[in-house]
């Protein structure tokens, strides 16, 4: 009884309207305010260990720490985005498939927190290339069972939770999440715990924060439903075919995951500015924490406007901070404290603006009833050349993080040419 009263009054503190079912039925609704707060904890306990485990920055610097090669820091990337969209080709119609799909988060929130453990023992006990090879293996076993999470988790959220509370369950969650990272990355500056043991434990918590969540998520009350198998994706890629736009879309999209994969040779260049274990991640955790809170709600305004443009911007944007980058490295400044944080802010700036330009961008193209299939060709095929840009990229860095981030400049500047040839939904 106290529980239940202690979930409706955060419930009511914590939502702008809770009267009516918001779509739910009748016995779903009565357990509407616990299932709002561990929806709320358990992705809040999820995005702060995403935060925590980063591949672009912290896994890259730990890499780096440990003396795995670039290639291996190149891969880090590709794995964890390919990995986390190429297998919802074959889960979303098992997961489709099954009465209570809760079971699903819950499997995969176990399964990220296994591998971050993994990653964590073999931080403590290799170095050098079988370290990278450990810990990208295991990154790949992570981001798949990141994509069941992903996979599953809006039809659980709408089969739980009223339609009127869901952003709030969401927005709390993430404002939660960034509010942690920012923490971390000042703890990181602050030089009170040796880097390197800092780095291992926030792993560590990262694994008990998805051990935890799944547990969490596992006490959500969700009724059974009748399961229905999804539709083949394969016979969905003919679109490719049919629409030229799409076609040019997936190649500017392609070309923008550029912003998405330099960041780990951004922590390269700095380790080789003379500083071995290159000793600005915090910083750079922190450019980053603040450029996702600071650019995400404007770029969504202007991509209601026209989103081609936020696209376009994107990539101009990108291609600068990484000229800049090697620049700044040419001079001899990429050693200095704000150099490369400054250049990261800037081009994580360019990444959000990819995320929402892309997102917005395929609502307004697609045909009303023909969006899932649209976004599941989109997401195949940029998986796929997720994985073919990281294995150039890791090639490339055998020539120096300069030369692979020339290389991604130009792709972000060849984004911004392709990009003008889209049509423009501008509002």
């Amino acid at each position: 009884m106290t529980t239940t009263s202690f979930a409706e009054t955060m419930f009511e503190a914590l939502v702008d309207d809770t009267s009516g079912t918001g779509g739910l039925s009748d016995a779903q609704a009565r357990h509407e305010p616990a299932n709002f707060l561990r929806h709320a904890a358990s992705l809040s306990m999820s995005k702060v260990a995403d935060g925590l485990i980063d591949p672009k920055l912290v896994l890259s610097w730990l890499l780096s720490h440990l003396g795995a090669s670039s290639v291996f820091i190149g891969l880090l990337v590709p794995i964890r985005e390919a990995g986390a969209l190429l297998p919802q080709l074959f889960t979303a119609p098992r997961v489709q498939a099954m009465a209570r799909r809760k079971w699903a988060w819950v499997a995969g929130s176990l399964g990220q927190g296994v591998a971050a453990a993994g990653i964590v023992l073999a931080a403590l006990t290799m170095t050098g290339a079988m370290a990278g090879a450990v810990i990208c293996a295991l990154l790949a076993v992570l981001a798949v069972s990141r994509s069941i999470c992903s996979v599953s988790y809006s039809d659980i959220l709408g089969k739980t939770v009223g339609s009127s509370r869901r952003g709030a369950a969401t927005g709390l969650a993430s404002s939660l999440g960034a509010g942690a990272v920012v923490i971390f990355a000042l703890v990181l500056m602050s030089g009170l715990v040796e880097r390197a043991s800092l780095v291992v434990v926030a792993i560590a918590l990262a694994a008990m924060l998805w051990l935890a969540a799944g547990f969490l998520f596992s006490r959500l009350h969700e009724e059974p439903a009748p399961g229905k198998p999804g539709a083949a994706t394969l016979g969905q890629l003919k679109l490719l075919r049919e629409d030229p736009q799409l076609r040019r879309f997936i190649a500017a999209r392609g070309l923008l995951t550029a912003t998405a994969l330099a960041p780990p040779y951004i922590v390269l260049l700095g380790a080789q500015a003379g500083q071995g274990t290159f000793d600005r991640l915090g910083a750079l955790v922190l450019a980053s924490s603040i450029a996702s809170l600071v650019s995400s709600w404007i770029w969504g305004r202007m991509a209601d406007r026209s989103s081609r443009k936020v696209l376009m911007l994107s990539g101009l944007s990108g291609a600068a901070a990484l000229l800049a980058a090697v620049m700044l490295d040419v001079i001899g400044a990429s050693g200095t404290i704000w150099a490369l944080p400054l250049v990261l802010f800037v081009l994580m700036i360019a990444y959000h603006g990819v995320r929402q330009g892309r997102s917005i961008y395929l609502i307004d193209m697609a045909p009303k009833d023909r969006r899932a299939a649209y976004t599941a060709v989109s997401n195949t095929v940029i998986g796929v050349l997720l994985l073919g840009s990281g294995l150039f990229g890791a090639l490339a860095s055998l020539a120096g993080a300069n030369v692979t981030l020339l290389i991604f400049a130009a792709m972000s500047l060849a984004a911004a040419w392709v990009t003008r040839g889209l049509e423009d939904y501008a509002a």
